[in-house]
């Protein structure tokens, strides 16, 4: 649970959800309930996460609402929450026996069927059997009872429970469904069982449907046990995440090591790890070099070396060295906290796309049952063969093969197998609107530095006026010294490397942009570009000019021109692979950046990029994606800086690399843990896949029931007389649900290129 402002959100477990129409019942409920201000019902992980104001509502107002609605809610980890899940042996166990009783009633009622015209499959079971077809039909209709009585008791109990919940709370699911299909036919063949006079004597056919009983629930089962099965598939990638922090750490206290548990690590403690081990919390090495496999967090395959002064990240895998490093960030504050915050705020989210879904799922059931209900009607007026007794048959196909499942299904499932495939590849989505946006750009923007070049640029000139390079050198790095500038460690670095001495500076101020201001040795200082020395009235000499690829840092001191110092970024490995690849997708790539337009169009020229915004101030940024924008282009930012938080906030779909800022990931639609430019394309191609296979679930979820329930209703029939039996009947709607997880778990298999 976390609090923001006066709300608080929690994500609560749901028991009893089987369906489309459950899902948009439980999120009415938690709407309805005073005090919440948002509630999202994820079908796939059977959980709510909840936004509300704790002086309004309370937990114990969100489980009334909950049980209400008719099913039961928890919170994660309680055992009420762990075994309300359901077990997928028990599920396998259920829908067998479901389908073993269905055959072995199926096989018993043969002798009825007969007629006194034996077929082929008759002779032979009279060969094998002999003594089936010796018994009187009245007893093998009550074995067929008592068999299907048993079987609806202990393998339909908790769907006919469910019903009847729904029922009390004047709503409808897919459980309701089942219940009276199975019911209606289980209480005809009772009726035909006790009362066979009543039938004979009107002319009708005393017919018996328990077979179909036991089959519908056992494919049913089945359904749901393949359901179960790859919905824990589809969820493996984000559960692995949870398991990846270690539960204990070793800590050095009072000159000992101890072990103790994670959560009673602090901040500043010392933690030592041995080859093998996982890394318990994120940190800064103290002792000792190693090389750590980031992969499951960063989806970095190759080892990365670790020694003095480098961070580590909680739950990567130390390899060959012995470490000890201070403990900085714990728990929720970690990166892979910080993950895992990301990634269940992302399944709880819904993508557009899933509106239709949830539209069509509100008036599902009900719609059904009156189509259920017109169908008995025509088919006893119209007076075919079998009378009213093939009329309830087909009314009960009707009712079976109805399914709302697949529609519920139909985004989330493929949303939630894309958020964890995505988290393996080192990319964070923030929700399913996030990926359906970026599904569907046409251009992208890209950031120069830090973004299509490494970030870690080298000063390569110092060119001091009147004064000697070490003054200016201490002067820049002693200002630049608070900020966060890649531009401003060049500098340090530059000082550290030739023993320059660097002050603390007083007053300092960032202008987004263009620089810094502040005081150094009581003298007012300036260091920034070009925009920054007009903006404070500072001509530039004509000796000020620089080469094309380099980047210039003016100084001023006490308002007059002091010197500059010139420094060069390299591309960043992949950034030329990666502006082909989004070319030959047919995106339209270009450059934002607030660098001089010479150093912007070199770094253009190397990428093969040709349209470029250079020297633009942040707001300029932002006004530019909001003139393509207006020009029809769906625009994807990419950036790391805090000067690219408001152009990636805008943009249709932001891109923040894991390397920048925090500002810059909070207004990203999507974190990319490497900052590899190729990362945009998978993101991208990952995306647009997801996309296709949302839009192949909710056709074939909608097109199974549009194409289904007529031909359940018999409309081939004067055709082909074609008509579906109850159990085929119940056989489709088990496999329209499989079929739109199994097509969402091709995504875990999604490679970039």
């Amino acid at each position: 649970m976390k609090s923001s402002g006066t709300q608080e959100a929690v994500t609560l477990d749901v028991q009893g959800m089987t369906c489309a129409s459950c899902q948009a019942h439980v999120e009415h409920a938690l709407r309805e309930t005073p005090g919440v201000t948002s509630a999202s019902v994820n079908l796939m992980t059977h959980s709510a996460r909840v936004v509300y104001k704790p002086d309004i509502a309370r937990l114990g107002s969100l489980f009334e609402a909950v049980r209400e609605a008719g099913y039961d809610a928890s919170l994660p980890g309680t055992e009420h929450s762990e075994q309300g899940t359901g077990s997928e042996a028990g599920l396998k166990l259920r829908a067998l026996a479901a389908i073993a009783g269905g055959i072995v009633v199926m096989v018993v009622s043969m002798p009825l069927a007969m007629n006194g015209h034996p077929g082929l499959i008759d002779r032979t079971m009279m060969r094998l059997v002999p003594w089936l077809y010796s018994i009187p039909a009245p007893a093998l209709k009550y074995v067929m009872l008592a068999i299907t009585l048993a079987g609806m008791a202990w393998v339909g109990g908790a769907i006919y429970q469910r019903a009847w919940q729904a029922a009390i709370h004047r709503s409808t699911n897919m459980n309701t469904l089942v219940a009276l299909g199975t019911g209606a036919a289980f209480a005809y063949s009772v009726a035909t069982t006790i009362f066979p006079s009543f039938f004979l004597t009107r002319g009708l056919r005393a017919d018996v449907y328990y077979d179909s009983v036991l089959l519908i629930l056992g494919f049913l089962l089945i359904g749901n046990w393949l359901d179960t099965r790859a919905k824990r598939r589809t969820l493996d990638a984000l559960r692995g995440f949870a398991q990846l922090q270690p539960q204990t750490a070793l800590v050095r206290r009072d000159g000992a090591e101890i072990e103790i548990p994670v959560a009673d690590l602090k901040p500043g403690e010392v933690v030592v790890v041995r080859p093998g081990e996982r890394i318990p919390v994120d940190g800064v090495v103290l002792s000792g070099a190693s090389s750590v496999d980031e992969s499951l967090i960063t989806g970095e395959s190759v080892p990365v070396p670790r020694s003095v002064g480098d961070r580590l990240i909680g739950g990567s895998l130390n390899y060959d060295g012995a470490l000890e490093y201070r403990a900085t960030s714990i728990g929720t504050d970690s990166v892979l906290g910080q993950m895992l915050r990301l990634m269940d705020e992302a399944q709880s989210s819904k993508a557009p796309m899933q509106q239709l879904g949830d539209r069509v799922s509100a008036v599902f059931v009900p719609s059904v049952l009156v189509l259920a209900a017109l169908t008995f009607l025509i088919w006893s007026i119209a007076g075919h063969a079998g009378g009213p007794g093939r009329a309830f048959a087909i009314a009960v196909a009707v009712l079976v093969i109805a399914c709302p499942c697949a529609m519920g299904l139909a985004v989330p499932a493929a949303l939630t197998v894309t958020i964890g495939r995505a988290a393996q590849l080192g990319i964070l989505f923030k929700g399913g609107e996030s990926v359906e946006r970026l599904a569907r750009v046409d251009t992208v923007v890209l950031d120069k530095t830090g973004t299509l070049t490494e970030g870690r640029p080298k000063i390569t000139a110092v060119r001091p006026d009147n004064m000697d390079e070490a003054t200016l050198v201490s002067i820049a790095a002693s200002l630049e010294l608070r900020s966060e500038h890649p531009l401003a460690r060049a500098v340090l670095e530059y000082a550290e490397s030739r023993g320059i001495t660097v002050e603390g500076a007083a007053d300092v101020r960032a202008i987004p942009g263009k620089g810094l201001t502040g005081t150094v040795r009581r003298s007012t200082v300036a260091a920034g570009n070009e925009a920054l020395m007009l903006e404070l009235g500072i001509s530039l000499p004509e000796a000020a000019t620089v080469r094309a690829g380099e980047t210039p840092l003016y100084i001023a001191i006490d308002g007059h021109y002091a010197g500059l110092l010139t420094a060069r970024d390299g591309l960043r490995p992949g950034a030329v692979e990666a502006v082909g690849l989004l070319k030959d997708a047919g995106i339209q790539v270009a450059m934002l950046t607030g660098d001089n337009r010479a150093a912007a169009s070199e770094i253009a020229r190397a990428v093969a990029l040709n349209q470029i915004f250079a020297e633009l101030l942040p707001e300029e940024k932002l006004a530019k994606i909001r003139e393509l924008q207006n020009a029809g282009r769906k625009v994807a930012m990419v950036g790391d800086g805090i000067n690219d938080a408001a152009a990636l906030a805008q943009a249709d779909a932001g891109l923040a690399f894991g390397t920048g800022t925090d500002l810059a990931r909070e207004a990203g639609d999507a974190i990319l843990l490497r900052g590899e430019p190729l990362q945009v394309v998978t993101a991208l191609a990952l995306a647009r896949r997801t996309l296709r296979v949302m839009r192949q679930n909710l056709g074939w979820a909608l097109g199974y029931n549009v194409v289904g329930i007529p031909i359940a209703a018999g409309a081939l029939y004067p055709v082909t007389g074609i008509l579906l039996s109850p159990a085929v009947a119940a056989a489709a709607m088990a496999l329209s649900s499989v079929s739109v997880l199994a097509n969402s778990l091709r995504l875990k298999r999604f490679a970039p290129r």
